[in-house]
């Protein structure tokens, strides 16, 4: 096999990369149905990705993106089902306004009582979650265990998040979980189907907080 040795990139300043990038996608997306507010965070999910059929996939509810930009103001904090979504989350932009990302999946109370009861961390780690964090973001990309957990402990009362980013990425329950969520009425992003993952997740938050700073800027 023989590579182009002369290619040279069209620029590698970040910056344009990235322009030039979301460019390309909105020439190239086609028709779609979303929504003003909501075509930032399908945008970026699809240039985390490159994949247009996730960012059609996805679904929102009608305060979705209001309710995530309020809550990233407010200083709420974010809740992540695992470390990747907590590595990828832009944490300067949000400690700002004085939130941060927490992982409760390895702590060792969450090990230990996953064990006891022979469960999974993830659900537990959502249930030490709703203990600790009054609102906030939870941020679920990797287990849909997690997200029908969180799902469970909304309508019992004992979550009340502010926005629910929820796409996790799988076969089993990964679309099950997702169809739950969006049933729903409380602020939501999810995708319908087996594709999702962390990087959408974080994808999503991503451009909310980006919303957020313009917004504190006026």
């Amino acid at each position: 096999m023989e590579f182009n040795t002369e290619f040279k990139p069209l620029t590698v300043q970040p910056q344009e990369i990235e322009g030039k990038s979301m460019e390309m996608i909105d020439e190239e997306i086609g028709e779609h149905s979303f929504i003003e507010e909501q075509w930032p965070v399908v945008q970026r999910v699809i240039h985390s990705s490159a994949d247009f059929e996730l960012g059609k996939s996805m679904v929102f509810h009608p305060d979705a993106v209001q309710a995530g930009i309020k809550a990233i103001l407010n200083g709420e904090q974010i809740v992540a089902d695992v470390q990747m979504v907590q590595a990828g989350i832009s944490k300067p932009r949000l400690k700002k306004f004085g939130s941060d990302v927490h992982v409760f999946i390895s702590d060792p109370d969450v090990v230990d009582e996953a064990k006891s009861l022979n469960t999974t961390r993830a659900i537990i780690s959502m249930r030490k979650g709703a203990r600790e964090v009054n609102g906030g973001i939870y941020c679920i990309g990797n287990a849909p265990t997690a997200l029908l957990e969180l799902i469970r402990l909304v309508k019992a009362g004992e979550a009340k998040p502010s926005l629910i980013i929820g796409m996790p990425v799988g076969f089993v329950s990964a679309t099950e979980s997702k169809e739950e969520l969006a049933k729903l009425d409380l602020p939501f992003i999810t995708n319908i189907g087996r594709k999702g993952g962390s990087t959408a997740v974080v994808a999503a938050l991503n451009a909310i907080s980006i919303i957020a700073d313009r917004v504190s800027k006026g």
